[in-house]
C-alpha cells in the first residue's frame, strides 16, 4: 500500500512527488475544500458560534477521490501550507476524509527541496487545533461583520454593497489621507543657493543658506529673499569649517511578507496580489534546467527575520567565492523582528539554495518570476555582507561684506557630500538607490580659503500635501498599525479595488465617492469597526487564540454582543434615512413626472429609476457611455447595456439604424491599420472589429502585447 500526501496545489504536488518517489501518491486539494455556507450566516450565534460548513462548490468529485485514496493508503499525510489557513485546510480535510484529527499526520514544509521534504516527512506533527481555532475565529468574525453589516449599508447607500472587518479600516485610512490632502493649505518658502568657484579650478561648489546672526534662516516670501540677496551679492565667502568623517551603511534585512510586497511595488511595479502569486510559484516549485523541479524560495508568508545557520553558511560561501573574503562582516549580522505580534513560525523569505544565482535560472523562469527571485536573492545575500563605507565631508562658508562682518552680520552657507570608500553590500543590492551618488563636489577645500561667488539664486517652493497611499505605503501603514496579517495584505487591497471603494490612479490609491460615503456612514454608526486600534486589538486576540491563551468562543461572544448593540442603535438612528451619491444623479428627466432620474442597482446591474417612488414607478435601461466609436457606421458611439438576464454587452448608439453589437469591451487606443476603435475579448485579446481589417495585437515574449498597451490590473 502506498502512502498518501495531500498538498494544496498541483505544482507543489509535482515537485514533492519527485522527491518522495514511488512509495507515495501526492495529490492536491486545489486550495480550500470546505467553507461556511454562502446562502446564510452559517454561524449559530446562540450555540457557541457553531459554524455550518459545506464542501466548496466543484470540489465534490475531488473529495470522493481523496476519500477513496485515503481508504486504501497505509498512511495519510496532510501537507498544506505552514500557516493558520493551511492548518485549517488540513483540519477540514481530516473531517471530510474521516481521519482522526488527533492522530492524523501533519507535515509542514518551510521550503520545497529534497532535504527539507525528507526531514519533514520523517517527523510529522499533529494538527494544531489552536491554529485551527484562530483561523475559524477570523473566518466567523469576518462572516458576522460581512453578513450583518452589508445589508445595512446596502439599504442606506446602494444595493449590493458589502463591508469587511479589515477592508473597511483600509478604506478609512485612504479616505482620511484624502481629507488631509483637501484640507492642506500650501505655505510658501524660499531657499538661497550660492554657486562658489574654487580658486585655480573650474570646480563649482553649491551651498545653501543655513543661518545668520539670529539663528536658522526661514524665508517665507520673495521680499525676504531680496533682503538676503542684497546682503550677499557683494559678500566675501570664506571657508569657516571643514569636517570629514566616515559613514557606515548597514544592509536591510532579508524580506518578510510586508517588505517583499512594498519593495516589489516600488522596484518592479507589481501589485501585492501579483507579488504573492509569483512568490507562491517560486515556493511551490519550478522546473529548472539541469536540476528538475525545485522550490526556489522559502515560505513567503512570514513576519520573522530569522534565517537558519545552514542558509547563512551557504550564503557566506557564495559571497566569498564570487566577491572575496573582504565582503563578509567581521561578525555575523543578526536582525531582530519588530513588533510584539511577530509569529516567528517561519524563516525570513530567502532563496532555498543561495548558490542558484538569477543568471543561472534565466532560461527556466518567466520574466516575472526572474525579477522577483532576483530581488529576493540579492536582498538575502546583501543582508549577509559587509557594510558600505563612505567618506563624508561637510563644509560651512561664512558670507559677509567687511562692514557687515564688523557688525556681526554674518550668513552661513553649508554643503555636504560623500564618496564611496568601500561598496560592501551595495555591489549586490542598494537599498538607497534614490540617494544622490558620485563624488562630492566639495573636493579639497581648506579652512580660511576665500571662494568667489559665481551665482546667487533664490528658489521658490511650496509645502506639499501628504501623498496618497500607494500599495507599498498602505501595506507599511497596515503593518505599523497592526491591522491584518502578512497573508491578508494583498487580499485587502484587491477587495477594496474590486468593490470600487478605491481606484488606482497611476500608482496611487484614491477613494471613490462610493468609498467616501460608505466610510462616512461607518465612522458615524460603527466607529469601532473602522478604528485601527480596535482592529489591531482583534488581531492580537487572534494571536492569543493561536497560542492557546484565549478561548475563541468567549472572544467571539464579547465581540458579537457589542456589535449587535451598535447595529441596533444604528438602525434606529438611521430610520428612514438614505444617502445619495452625486454620481447616481443624472440630467435625464423622468418621462412621466419630470424629476431627474437616478441610477439604481438591481439584480441585473444598473438601471434608471424615478426618485419619486412610490408615487412614480418609472424605470429605464441604464446606458454606459464609452469613448469608442462604432466600427460599423463610424458615426455612433459605442455604449454599454444589459441584457434581460443581466449580461453586459456593447452596441451602437444609432440603434436600430445601426445593428452593431458585441460582447467585447471597448479598449483604449485605436487600430494602427485602419484607425477604428479597438475591443478586448474576455480572454484578453485586443483586436479590431471593423469588417475587412482583422488586426489583432500580437503578444511579445513575457506575455506583453505588441499592439496598444492594456492594463493588466
Amino acid at each position: 500500500m502506498s502512502k498518501l500526501v495531500i498538498v494544496e496545489s498541483p505544482a507543489k504536488a509535482r515537485t514533492i512527488s519527485k522527491f518522495l518517489g514511488s512509495g507515495y501518491e501526492v495529490r492536491a486539494s486545489m486550495g480550500h475544500v470546505r467553507d461556511l455556507r454562502a446562502d446564510t450566516l452559517a454561524v449559530d450565534v446562540k450555540n457557541d458560534f457553531r459554524p455550518t460548513y459545506t464542501v466548496v462548490k466543484g470540489k465534490e468529485k475531488l473529495i470522493k477521490e481523496l476519500t477513496a485514496l485515503a481508504g486504501r493508503s497505509s498512511d495519510v499525510y496532510l501537507a498544506t501550507d505552514p500557516d493558520r489557513e493551511g492548518e485549517a485546510i488540513s483540519w477540514h480535510l481530516a473531517q471530510l476524509l474521516g481521519l482522526d484529527v488527533n492522530t492524523t499526520k501533519r507535515v509542514k514544509f518551510n521550503e520545497i527541496n529534497k532535504k527539507c521534504v525528507t526531514q519533514s516527512m520523517a517527523a510529522p506533527e499533529k494538527i494544531d487545533l489552536d491554529l485551527v481555532n484562530a483561523q475559524q475565529a477570523r473566518r466567523i468574525l469576518d462572516r458576522i461583520v460581512g453578513y450583518r453589516l452589508s445589508p445595512f449599508i446596502s439599504q442606506k447607500i446602494r444595493r449590493g454593497l458589502s463591508a469587511g472587518r479589515v477592508q473597511s479600516v483600509a478604506v478609512r485610512l485612504i479616505c482620511d489621507r484624502e481629507d488631509e490632502i483637501r484640507a492642506f493649505v500650501p505655505e510658501e518658502y524660499w531657499s538661497v543657493e550660492a554657486s562658489l568657484g574654487v580658486p585655480g579650478s573650474n570646480r563649482r561648489i553649491k551651498a545653501l543658506l543655513e543661518s545668520d546672526e539670529n539663528g536658522k534662516v526661514k524665508i517665507g516670501s520673495e521680499k525676504e529673499y531680496l533682503y538676503y540677496k542684497d546682503l550677499l551679492e557683494d559678500a566675501v565667502y570664506t571657508v569657516a569649517s571643514v569636517k570629514k568623517g566616515v559613514r557606515r551603511r548597514q544592509p536591510a534585512p532579508p524580506f518578510i511578507t510586508s517588505t517583499l510586497q512594498q519593495e516589489a511595488s516600488k522596484r518592479l511595479g507589481f501589485p501585492a496580489k501579483r507579488t504573492m502569486k509569483v512568490a507562491q510559484e517560486l515556493y511551490e516549485g519550478v522546473d529548472v534546467k539541469g536540476i528538475g523541479s525545485i522550490g526556489l524560495i522559502t515560505y513567503m508568508r512570514t513576519d520573522s527575520l530569522r534565517i537558519s545557520e545552514e542558509s547563512r553558511a551557504a550564503g557566506n560561501e557564495y559571497i566569498k567565492e564570487h566577491f572575496g573574503e573582504k565582503y563578509l562582516p567581521e561578525k555575523p549580522r543578526y536582525y531582530k523582528s519588530k513588533g510584539s505580534n511577530v509569529q516567528d513560525g517561519h524563516e525570513a523569505i530567502r532563496p532555498s539554495n543561495p548558490a542558484l544565482s538569477p543568471e543561472q535560472l534565466a532560461g527556466s523562469l518567466t520574466n516575472e518570476q526572474l525579477k522577483l527571485y532576483s530581488m529576493i536573492w540579492r536582498r538575502f545575500l546583501a543582508s549577509l555582507m559587509a557594510n558600505c563605507v563612505q567618506d563624508t565631508i561637510k563644509a560651512q562658508f561664512e558670507a559677509a561684506t567687511p562692514e557687515n562682518r564688523e557688525k556681526g552680520k554674518i550668513c552661513v552657507f553649508g554643503a555636504s557630500g560623500y564618496s564611496v570608500k568601500f561598496d560592501g553590500y551595495t555591489v549586490l543590492y542598494d537599498d538607497n538607490a534614490d540617494e544622490e551618488k558620485g563624488e562630492s563636489n566639495l573636493g579639497s577645500v581648506s579652512e580660511g580659503e576665500v571662494l568667489k561667488l559665481r551665482k546667487l539664486e533664490g528658489l521658490q517652493h511650496f509645502t506639499q500635501p501628504p501623498a496618497r497611499y500607494t500599495e507599498a505605503s498602505l501595506i507599511k501603514m497596515l503593518e505599523d498599525t497592526g491591522v491584518g496579517r502578512p497573508s491578508t495584505y494583498a487580499s485587502i487591497i484587491s477587495t477594496v479595488l474590486d468593490r470600487e471603494y478605491v481606484v488606482r490612479e497611476q500608482k496611487s490609491l484614491k477613494p471613490t465617492e462610493l468609498g467616501e460615503t460608505t466610510n462616512a456612514l461607518l465612522k458615524k454608526c460603527f466607529p469601532k469597526i473602522v478604528n485601527t486600534k480596535f482592529t489591531a486589538g482583534m488581531e492580537t486576540q487572534l494571536d492569543e487564540i493561536e497560542a492557546g491563551k484565549e478561548d475563541y468562543v468567549r472572544m467571539l461572544q464579547e465581540f458579537y454582543d457589542d456589535f449587535e448593540n451598535t447595529l441596533s442603535r444604528a438602525k434606529d438612528d438611521m430610520q428612514g434615512q438614505k444617502l445619495t451619491l452625486e454620481s447616481d444623479k443624472t440630467d435625464i428627466p423622468c418621462p412621466n413626472c419630470g424629476r431627474m432620474m437616478m441610477i439604481k442597482v438591481g439584480r441585473f446591474g444598473k438601471f434608471l429609476a424615478c426618485p419619486g417612488y412610490p408615487e412614480c414607478r418609472t424605470t429605464m435601461p441604464y446606458v454606459e457611455t464609452t469613448e469608442a466609436k462604432c466600427p460599423v457606421c463610424g458615426s455612433g458611439d459605442v455604449v454599454g447595456k444589459r441584457s434581460k438576464k443581466g449580461y453586459r454587452f456593447y452596441g451602437c448608439s444609432n440603434w436600430p439604424d445601426c445593428s452593431f453589437v458585441t460582447w467585447d469591451k471597448p479598449s483604449s487606443g485605436v487600430c494602427p491599420d485602419c484607425g477604428s476603435s479597438l475591443f478586448t475579448t474576455r480572454g484578453g485579446v485586443t483586436h479590431c472589429l471593423r469588417e475587412g481589417c482583422g488586426y489583432t495585437a500580437q503578444k511579445r515574449p513575457g506575455g506583453k502585447k505588441s499592439g496598444p498597451s492594456q492594463s493588466d490590473e
